[in-house]
Parts: C-alpha cells; structure tokens; sequence
C-alpha cells in the first residue's frame, strides 16, 4: 500500500459494504476514506495497538464504542484506542475519514457479516 501514497494516487478498493480510497500509509500514519452505504454495519472489532482516529464528514451513524452506542452525526470525531470494541453502522449513505497509527494487519473480528476474520 506505499505505492500509491508515494506517487500521489489514492488506492480505491471495492467492499462489500461500500469503498475504502486509501491516500496514505507511511512508517508514521495511514489514512483512508471510507464510503460506507446505508444499512451496512462494519465488523464489531478492536486493535490490540493501532488508534484510530475517525471524522463523519457526511451521513448519519450508529457508532457502538465498548458499551456506549450514539449516533454520530457529519462534523464529529471518534477517537479509538487501542484495545477498545468498535463498530459502525450506517443509517445513511456516509463518509468518514480516517487517520490511524500503520498497524494495517492489527484487527481482532469479534463479529463480521461478511465473513472476515481478520
């Protein structure tokens, strides 16, 4: 995934729920953009180091983080240490962009309707 952030070209990968368009990963921070459509609900996951920090740039969310769930509206940011359950689930078409530490591969799936385990 450093290709195309070096050569100034977003990644775009197809999902089962929408898209991610990856636009950087370095030894420091990658960054994404998830397109996620209405209805989906993305994994119920943690990172056991990666943080994650997310922006609702458009849309509407139900975010569930440990035991809290609220609706997250355009304009909010979640921060997401390591450690702590997570989950998104989109009432509306949404956008949300993401800056985390590197560690890409650092997912632990407690639950995916699509199959994932890591």
């Amino acid at each position: 995934m450093t290709e195309p952030a070096q050569r100034g070209e977003p990644e775009i990968v197809d999902k089962p729920w929408g898209r991610e368009i990856w636009y950087a990963h370095t030894d420091v921070y990658a960054g994404k953009i998830l397109e996620v459509d209405a209805g989906h609900i993305l994994s119920l996951q943690k990172h056991e180091v990666k943080h994650e920090t997310m922006y609702l740039q458009s849309g509407r969310m139900r975010f569930t983080l440990n035991d809290e769930e609220f609706e997250w509206t355009p304009g909010e940011v979640v921060s997401i240490p390591p450690e702590n359950v997570h989950r998104m689930e989109a009432i509306e078409d949404s956008v949300i962009l993401e800056v985390s530490t590197p560690h890409l591969e650092d997912v632990v799936r407690l639950e995916d309707r699509y199959g994932r385990t890591t």
